[in-house]
Parts: structure tokens; C-alpha cells; sequence
């Protein structure tokens, strides 16, 4: 592939085939993968307690309909 440099950014190229523009940063790359990773922690975190939320709110309507039927029972 042949790359031509952008115009005042060194760190920037482009592919003369696609037009696409490429960063060859490294340390940017390296950045953006972090965030990348620490946005899916979060949102794998945020569907845990979602789905333990959920299961706290079965167990006490499971709570509530045993305890109704103790009360009806007496």
C-alpha cells in the first residue's frame, strides 16, 4: 500500500487507494485500546448488577407472595 503524509500531521497518513486516513501513533493507539477495554469492564459491570437487581426483585415478590399466604393461612 502506498501512504502519502497529511499536511501539518505527522502522525497522520493516507492510503492513496482508499483515501482512508490512517493514524500510525502508537501511543495513541495504545490509549484509545485502554478506554476501549475500561468501557467494556463498565458496561459488563453495569449488566451484573443489572441482572442481580433483577434477581433481588423475584426473590422478594417471592417473599411477599409466601408471607401473604402465611397471613391467609391464619
Amino acid at each position: 500500500m502506498d501512504y502519502s503524509k497529511i499536511e501539518g500531521h505527522s502522525h497522520l497518513l493516507r492510503n492513496k487507494t482508499t483515501n482512508a486516513i490512517v493514524n500510525n501513533n502508537m501511543s495513541e493507539y495504545q490509549e484509545y485500546i485502554m478506554r476501549k477495554n475500561a468501557k467494556n469492564e463498565e458496561n459488563q459491570k453495569m449488566q451484573k448488577l443489572e441482572s442481580e437487581v433483577g434477581s433481588i426483585k423475584n426473590d422478594l415478590n417471592e417473599i411477599k407472595l409466601l408471607l401473604r399466604s402465611l397471613i391467609n393461612e391464619s
